[in-house]
Protein backbone atom coordinates (compact mmCIF):
# COMPACT_ATOMS: atom_id res chain seq x y z
CA UNK A 1 0.00 0.00 0.00
CA UNK A 2 1.44 3.38 -0.62
CA UNK A 3 1.16 4.69 2.78
CA UNK A 4 2.74 1.82 4.20
CA UNK A 5 6.57 2.95 2.57
CA UNK A 6 6.28 6.16 4.39
CA UNK A 7 4.33 5.36 7.86
CA UNK A 8 7.58 5.35 10.35
CA UNK A 9 7.93 9.26 9.31
CA UNK A 10 3.87 10.44 9.66
CA UNK A 11 2.95 12.81 11.93
CA UNK A 12 -0.88 12.22 12.96
CA UNK A 13 -3.76 14.56 11.62
CA UNK A 14 -1.19 16.42 9.48
CA UNK A 15 -3.47 15.80 5.98
CA UNK A 16 -6.55 18.58 7.15
CA UNK A 17 -7.51 20.30 3.95
CA UNK A 18 -9.24 23.13 2.66
CA UNK A 19 -12.52 21.35 0.67
CA UNK A 20 -12.62 17.70 1.81
CA UNK A 21 -13.07 14.74 2.50
CA UNK A 22 -15.37 12.80 1.07
CA UNK A 23 -15.60 9.26 -0.36
CA UNK A 24 -13.59 8.34 -3.55
CA UNK A 25 -15.23 7.63 -6.60
CA UNK A 26 -14.45 4.19 -8.30
CA UNK A 27 -12.61 6.96 -11.25
CA UNK A 28 -10.59 8.51 -8.32
CA UNK A 29 -9.55 5.34 -6.67
CA UNK A 30 -8.28 3.93 -10.01
CA UNK A 31 -6.15 6.57 -10.60
CA UNK A 32 -4.64 6.58 -7.23
CA UNK A 33 -4.24 2.67 -7.38
CA UNK A 34 -1.87 3.73 -10.51
CA UNK A 35 0.35 6.55 -9.83
CA UNK A 36 2.92 5.12 -8.48
CA UNK A 37 3.05 2.45 -11.14
CA UNK A 38 2.77 5.48 -13.56
CA UNK A 39 6.51 6.59 -12.06
CA UNK A 40 7.78 2.78 -12.04
CA UNK A 41 6.24 3.02 -16.02
CA UNK A 42 8.18 5.79 -16.90
CA UNK A 43 11.28 3.79 -15.37
CA UNK A 44 12.49 7.55 -13.23
CA UNK A 45 11.11 11.11 -12.46
CA UNK A 46 12.74 14.78 -12.19
CA UNK A 47 11.46 16.05 -8.61
CA UNK A 48 12.15 18.74 -6.64
CA UNK A 49 12.28 18.07 -2.64
CA UNK A 50 11.77 20.61 0.03
CA UNK A 51 13.04 19.56 3.16
CA UNK A 52 11.96 21.56 6.30
CA UNK A 53 14.18 22.13 9.01
CA UNK A 54 14.33 24.88 12.32
CA UNK A 55 17.27 26.42 11.26
CA UNK A 56 16.60 26.59 7.52
CA UNK A 57 15.22 23.76 5.25
CA UNK A 58 16.86 22.24 1.94
CA UNK A 59 16.13 21.54 -1.22
CA UNK A 60 16.94 19.00 -3.50
CA UNK A 61 16.83 18.98 -7.54
CA UNK A 62 16.78 15.52 -8.29
CA UNK A 63 16.53 12.83 -10.49
CA UNK A 64 14.89 9.44 -9.23
CA UNK A 65 15.45 5.56 -10.80
CA UNK A 66 12.21 4.11 -9.43
CA UNK A 67 13.33 0.49 -11.21
CA UNK A 68 16.72 1.10 -9.67
CA UNK A 69 15.93 3.08 -6.32
CA UNK A 70 18.41 5.27 -6.67
CA UNK A 71 18.25 9.06 -6.40
CA UNK A 72 21.08 11.37 -7.68
CA UNK A 73 21.03 15.49 -7.50
CA UNK A 74 22.20 18.86 -5.68
CA UNK A 75 21.56 19.95 -2.50
CA UNK A 76 21.02 23.59 -1.58
CA UNK A 77 20.21 25.16 1.95
CA UNK A 78 18.17 28.00 2.47
CA UNK A 79 18.23 30.58 5.94
CA UNK A 80 21.45 29.70 7.83
CA UNK A 81 21.93 25.45 7.01
CA UNK A 82 24.25 25.58 3.86
CA UNK A 83 26.15 22.72 5.55
CA UNK A 84 24.53 20.37 3.62
CA UNK A 85 25.50 21.61 0.19
CA UNK A 86 26.55 19.72 -2.67
CA UNK A 87 26.04 16.78 -4.37
CA UNK A 88 23.83 13.67 -2.74
CA UNK A 89 23.01 10.02 -4.70
CA UNK A 90 21.06 7.79 -2.29
CA UNK A 91 19.54 4.11 -1.88
CA UNK A 92 17.36 2.73 0.33
CA UNK A 93 20.03 2.07 2.90
CA UNK A 94 23.07 4.64 2.10
CA UNK A 95 22.79 8.35 1.43
CA UNK A 96 26.71 9.48 -0.63
CA UNK A 97 27.22 13.15 -0.61
CA UNK A 98 30.36 15.25 -2.06
CA UNK A 99 30.26 18.76 -0.83
CA UNK A 100 30.65 21.91 -2.52
CA UNK A 101 30.84 25.48 -1.45
CA UNK A 102 28.89 27.01 -4.79
CA UNK A 103 26.47 24.12 -5.94
CA UNK A 104 25.01 24.42 -9.54
CA UNK A 105 21.76 24.70 -10.08
CA UNK A 106 21.46 21.31 -11.00
CA UNK A 107 23.67 18.50 -10.89
CA UNK A 108 26.22 17.15 -13.75
CA UNK A 109 24.98 14.39 -15.50
CA UNK A 110 27.98 12.55 -14.99
CA UNK A 111 28.83 12.67 -11.47
CA UNK A 112 32.42 13.37 -10.58
CA UNK A 113 34.12 9.91 -9.57
CA UNK A 114 35.87 11.14 -6.71
CA UNK A 115 35.31 13.16 -3.44
CA UNK A 116 31.92 11.63 -2.50
CA UNK A 117 31.79 10.02 1.23
CA UNK A 118 29.13 7.54 2.47
CA UNK A 119 27.06 7.54 5.43
CA UNK A 120 24.01 4.88 6.69
CA UNK A 121 20.51 6.32 5.89
CA UNK A 122 18.90 7.28 8.94
CA UNK A 123 15.50 5.60 9.69
CA UNK A 124 14.51 8.39 12.37
CA UNK A 125 15.88 11.63 13.61
CA UNK A 126 16.76 13.38 10.14
CA UNK A 127 14.16 15.39 7.55
CA UNK A 128 16.41 14.65 4.92
CA UNK A 129 16.56 11.02 5.22
CA UNK A 130 13.27 10.94 5.66
CA UNK A 131 12.20 13.07 2.49
CA UNK A 132 14.96 10.84 0.61
CA UNK A 133 13.17 7.67 1.49
CA UNK A 134 9.78 9.00 0.81
CA UNK A 135 10.80 9.84 -2.32
CA UNK A 136 12.12 6.13 -3.61
CA UNK A 137 8.70 5.14 -2.19
CA UNK A 138 6.99 7.25 -4.80
CA UNK A 139 7.52 4.05 -7.36
CA UNK A 140 5.97 0.59 -7.50
CA UNK A 141 6.03 -2.64 -10.12
CA UNK A 142 2.62 -2.78 -9.55
CA UNK A 143 -0.68 -0.60 -8.87
CA UNK A 144 -2.07 -0.95 -5.51
CA UNK A 145 -5.40 -2.22 -4.83
CA UNK A 146 -8.05 0.45 -5.88
CA UNK A 147 -10.97 -1.17 -3.45
CA UNK A 148 -8.81 -1.28 -0.58
CA UNK A 149 -7.48 2.25 -1.16
CA UNK A 150 -11.29 3.11 -0.36
CA UNK A 151 -11.97 0.87 2.68
CA UNK A 152 -9.20 1.87 4.11
CA UNK A 153 -9.64 5.95 4.31
CA UNK A 154 -8.33 7.01 0.86
CA UNK A 155 -10.20 10.38 0.20
CA UNK A 156 -11.08 13.08 -2.31
CA UNK A 157 -10.01 16.70 -0.73
CA UNK A 158 -10.27 18.78 -3.63
CA UNK A 159 -9.01 20.66 -7.36
CA UNK A 160 -5.77 22.45 -7.42
CA UNK A 161 -3.66 23.35 -10.43
CA UNK A 162 -0.09 22.76 -10.70
CA UNK A 163 2.76 24.53 -13.16
CA UNK A 164 -0.24 24.65 -15.48
CA UNK A 165 -2.06 21.06 -14.79
CA UNK A 166 -5.28 20.43 -13.16
CA UNK A 167 -4.95 18.38 -10.62
CA UNK A 168 -7.31 16.53 -8.06
CA UNK A 169 -5.89 16.60 -4.38
CA UNK A 170 -6.59 12.79 -2.61
CA UNK A 171 -4.81 11.90 0.34
CA UNK A 172 -4.22 7.78 1.42
CA UNK A 173 -5.13 5.24 3.12
CA UNK A 174 -3.91 4.12 6.40
CA UNK A 175 -1.17 2.32 6.96
CA UNK A 176 -2.04 -1.60 7.74
CA UNK A 177 -0.30 -1.25 11.04
CA UNK A 178 -0.74 2.33 11.86
CA UNK A 179 -4.76 3.44 12.76
CA UNK A 180 -5.34 6.96 11.94
CA UNK A 181 -3.30 7.70 9.43
CA UNK A 182 -5.50 8.15 6.76
CA UNK A 183 -5.07 11.51 5.08
CA UNK A 184 -1.40 12.22 6.01
CA UNK A 185 0.27 11.41 2.67
CA UNK A 186 -1.46 13.96 0.28
CA UNK A 187 -1.25 13.81 -4.01
CA UNK A 188 -1.84 16.03 -5.89
CA UNK A 189 -3.02 14.06 -9.22
CA UNK A 190 -3.91 14.76 -13.06
CA UNK A 191 -6.53 12.59 -15.09
CA UNK A 192 -4.42 9.85 -16.16
CA UNK A 193 -3.19 9.20 -12.88
CA UNK A 194 0.39 11.37 -13.46
CA UNK A 195 1.71 12.59 -10.06
CA UNK A 196 2.76 16.22 -9.78
CA UNK A 197 3.18 16.58 -6.12
CA UNK A 198 3.49 15.06 -2.96
CA UNK A 199 3.21 16.36 0.58
CA UNK A 200 3.94 14.29 3.47
CA UNK A 201 4.60 15.28 7.32
CA UNK A 202 7.58 13.93 9.18
CA UNK A 203 7.85 13.01 12.82
CA UNK A 204 10.84 15.50 13.40
CA UNK A 205 9.27 18.38 11.81
CA UNK A 206 6.39 20.48 12.19
CA UNK A 207 6.18 21.59 8.89
CA UNK A 208 5.65 18.61 5.81
CA UNK A 209 7.79 17.33 3.14
CA UNK A 210 6.66 18.66 -0.66
CA UNK A 211 7.79 16.54 -3.53
CA UNK A 212 7.64 18.63 -6.73
CA UNK A 213 7.83 16.37 -10.02
CA UNK A 214 9.00 17.84 -13.36
CA UNK A 215 7.08 16.64 -16.39
CA UNK A 216 10.45 17.30 -18.33
CA UNK A 217 12.71 14.07 -19.68
CA UNK A 218 13.80 12.13 -16.96
CA UNK A 219 17.77 11.96 -17.08
CA UNK A 220 18.68 8.30 -16.37
CA UNK A 221 20.41 8.28 -13.16
CA UNK A 222 24.18 6.91 -12.97
CA UNK A 223 25.84 5.40 -9.75
CA UNK A 224 28.47 7.18 -8.28
CA UNK A 225 31.89 4.52 -7.27
CA UNK A 226 30.74 2.05 -4.34
CA UNK A 227 26.95 2.37 -5.39
CA UNK A 228 24.94 -0.60 -6.64
CA UNK A 229 21.84 -0.28 -7.56
CA UNK A 230 18.65 -2.73 -6.75
CA UNK A 231 17.87 -4.97 -9.12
Amino acid sequence: MVAAAVAAFLIPGSGSGPSGPRALTSDEASRLAITRFRNYEARGRSVTITVPGAAGGLTVTASVDYRGKLGYGVVHGTGRDASSDGLIEWTATAVYVHPMTDAPEHAPASPPRTGWYSRPLRSSGSALDSSLTIALSLGSDRPDNAQLLSQNGAAWWGRDQVNGHQVDIMTGPSSPDRAGTAGNVRYWLGSDGTMYRTRVGVASETQPVVIDFDTGKYVPVTPVPGVTPAR
